[in-house]
């Protein structure tokens, strides 16, 4: 007969008969859907379940046979592959060292078998030309050339002009002997027909070394007509985009058109101008040296 009684007059040993009821009900239900799925099996009654096999008992428990062969296996093939690493590194070590080695000693046998190439300079000074009176007027004396170093002369390419830079001279001033010129580079015969032309490979004003101007003093302005007149102590001007420099006579001599030791280098921020002389003859140079005026 079913106990209609309420919660509040059941006693506690009732109550916790209760619960225990609802939850073997409740137990009972879940196993009943876990072997409807499959989940759980139903055991005789009095049979024993099988223990279950803890991560701990299967790392405890012996393997067989096949899978310590297996695991061998893949332990060989990770030592063979570290070796094989440590062989690639030591090979590559070895021919990159060697590759060095190579390029050492290439290096070390171009430098001993090297051969300096000549360098071709200047055989006579510019502003060569004869005469405007001669009877063929003024043009490029080949003459001054010596007969044993015309045909290289005449071989030689035409020179390559520069850009003009921020740094390059760019106008020549002398104040003694009435000279307001503009500067060109090169002092071939083409670019002296224009004003002073400035010696290629020679320094920009102010710089250390020998900047070398010649210009004609019969032809083409005679812009050098009156270069003989100068005298030590003379100053000339030399400009370029942004600054003026200052230089001062300290010399002058007439020498044949192969002196060419005239064009040297200096240590110094040096000028040497040059012309053809004498006036009308034009068989000879007169250069003039001036030096940097300091301050």
């Amino acid at each position: 007969m079913k106990d209609r009684r309420s919660v509040d007059d059941l006693s506690i040993a009732e109550l916790q008969r209760v619960l225990s009821e609802k939850k073997r009900i409740a137990r009972e239900a879940r196993l009943a859907r876990y072997r409807a799925t499959g989940r759980a099996v139903h055991l005789p009654v009095g049979a024993t379940p099988e223990p279950a096999i803890t991560d701990e008992a299967r790392r405890r428990a012996p393997r067989s046979l096949a899978r310590r062969a297996f695991d061998l296996f893949l332990l060989v093939i990770e030592v063979g592959a570290v070796l094989g690493l440590v062989v690639v590194l030591y090979n590559g070590s070895n021919i990159l060292s060697q590759l060095n080695r190579e390029a050492a000693q290439s290096a070390a046998n171009a430098v001993a078998t090297f051969t300096p190439t000549p360098i071709v300079t200047a055989l006579v000074l510019p502003s060569g030309h004869t005469p405007p009176t001669s009877a063929e007027g003024g043009q490029p004396n080949d003459a001054e050339i010596p007969d044993s170093l015309r045909p290289l002369v005449q071989a030689l390419p035409a020179p390559v002009i520069p850009t003009q830079g921020p740094s390059q001279a760019l106008r020549l001033v002398i104040p003694a002997i009435n000279v307001d010129a503009l500067i060109v580079q090169g002092d071939g015969w083409d670019q002296l027909k224009k004003g002073v032309g400035q010696h290629i490979g020679t320094p920009d004003p102010g710089q250390n070394g020998n900047l070398v101007l010649s210009a004609h003093n019969d032809i083409f302005g005679e812009i050098f007509r009156r270069l003989d007149e100068l005298a030590p102590g003379d100053e000339l001007q030399i400009y370029t985009a942004s600054q003026i420099f200052t230089y001062v006579v300290t010399g002058s001599q007439v020498v044949p058109p192969t002196q060419v030791s005239v064009l040297d280098p200096t240590a110094h921020p040096s000028v040497t101008l040059i012309s053809c002389y004498p006036y009308l003859v034009d068989n000879k140079r007169i250069v003039v040296a001036a030096d940097l005026k300091t301050q």
